[in-house]
């Protein structure tokens, strides 16, 4: 069993790895975070692009977001680091190889 911890946000939990995520859900906080940088989400965007979530648990995260900002900010930028050094690491994969030939892609 995981071991969480309560929060002052009334849908926010923490885990055993201290990452934050919304009660009831295995998102984490830092997800929905990631889709308003990436797309420009409102919140009842959001509700609209993940159903599941209530607008409570929404404004709660966001909440918890905006007290944890540079931690959250920090884990978002330490995200993007790693999967871009997986990216170098893995090359130009076949396909994008065979179109980049064909003169379909630049």
């Amino acid at each position: 069993m995981s071991k969480t911890t309560t929060t002052e946000y009334r849908h926010i939990l923490i885990d055993e790895n201290n990452v934050p995520y919304i009660t009831g859900t295995s998102m984490k906080v830092v997800e929905l975070i990631t889709s308003i940088h990436a797309y420009g989400w409102s919140p009842e965007e959001l509700h609209f692009q993940y159903p599941h979530l209530t607008m409570s648990q929404i404004y709660s995260a966001l909440a918890y977001y905006w007290e944890h900002k540079e931690e959250i900010d920090a884990d978002m930028q330490r995200r993007f680091e790693y999967a871009e050094k997986l990216r170098l690491e893995a090359g130009e994969s076949p396909l994008s190889k065979r179109l980049r030939a064909e003169g379909l892609i630049k």
